[in-house]
């Protein structure tokens, strides 16, 4: 993948993986392997169902979808140089209906100021990601809109968040995987599983909303291995509690890696998302430079309303 670094005077490069901060734009690649060897024990997956550990892990997206409502951590640490920052977010996701809500905090590495960056509101739907507070010189009262079925890595990272439902469907492609052992998050049994998932595959077993976002993430990756290294984390009605994705890129500069993680708990919470109404979007230009690359008159919202 290209990413795109900027330098401000007196310090290393900062490199932060979303377009939130604005510094960094992915482009094709993505390469690792995951740790130890694939493991085709079988184990019990969701609602007792006995498989491969493989096959227990590709079924977590539809488990989520059937669950619904869910409550969210996520955080993304990026390294590139000897730089690290760490984006921070919090709210609630839909996996039916693939609707979310979260406040995302830039370090201050990122914002470029003294007093950091106001955290910024994201909502998430089927194919495209709404941010609230953007900066770079979009009125405070206004969204700007981005399809993600047209981003590289189908907002696996851009966004500062993972898309839940990405983080969940790229476990489709799940493929050497094998079974850590049981282990405990936030009072709740878990079975941990390693692996790697296949981008390629995950965008062909997509479910039909997710497909687009899914087939442009593999496009985009199609330069590198295709594949991520995981771990995953399903209680035992199959439900993943934890997941955690690590990307690796080809710089212009130096290498940047970026660990995604997702936490999940307060599954069946109400989920309560509005969209913007067409008014609210923001269609003209954002400041190109410290805050980030340009986003020019139409692109903020392109594609279809979901």
């Amino acid at each position: 993948m290209v990413v795109r670094q900027h330098r401000r005077k007196g310090r290393a490069p900062a490199v932060c993986a979303l377009a939130v901060a604005g510094v960094m734009a992915v482009g094709a690649g993505c390469s690792g392997t995951a740790g130890g060897e694939a493991d085709g024990r079988a184990v019990t997956g969701a609602s007792g169902a006995t498989g491969a550990p493989a096959a227990v892990v590709r079924q977590a997206a539809d488990a989520l979808a059937r669950a619904g409502g869910a409550e969210a951590h996520t955080s993304m640490e990026t390294a590139a140089g000897g730089t690290r920052l760490t984006i921070r977010g919090q709210g609630v996701y839909d996996f039916g209906r693939q609707l979310g809500r979260f406040k995302v905090v830039l370090p201050k590495e990122a914002s470029g100021s003294s007093g950091g960056h106001r955290p910024i509101t994201e909502l998430l739907a089927p194919g495209a990601l709404y941010m609230k507070h953007r900066g770079a010189g979009v009125p405070e009262d206004k969204w700007v809109r981005i399809d993600t079925t047209a981003l590289a890595d189908g907002n696996l990272v851009t966004g500062g968040v993972t898309d839940p439902t990405a983080a969940a469907e790229l476990l489709r492609g799940a493929g050497e995987v094998r079974y850590v052992g049981r282990t405990e998050l936030a009072g709740v049994a878990v079975s941990h599983y390693r692996g790697t998932a296949d981008l390629g595959r995950a965008a062909r077993d997509a479910s039909p909303a997710s497909r687009g976002t899914m087939a442009a993430a593999a496009k985009g990756f199609e330069a590198g291995s295709g594949t991520v290294p995981f771990d995953a984390y399903l209680d035992d009605e199959g439900l993943l509690r934890k997941v955690r994705h690590r990307f690796s890129y080809a710089a212009e500069g130096p290498a940047v890696s970026v660990v995604s993680t997702m936490l999940l708990y307060g599954f069946g919470a109400r989920v309560s998302v509005e969209l913007p109404p067409d008014e609210d979007i923001y269609t003209g230009s954002v400041q190109q430079g410290a805050d980030g690359p340009e986003v020019r008159k139409g692109e903020a919202r392109s594609g279809e309303e979901p």
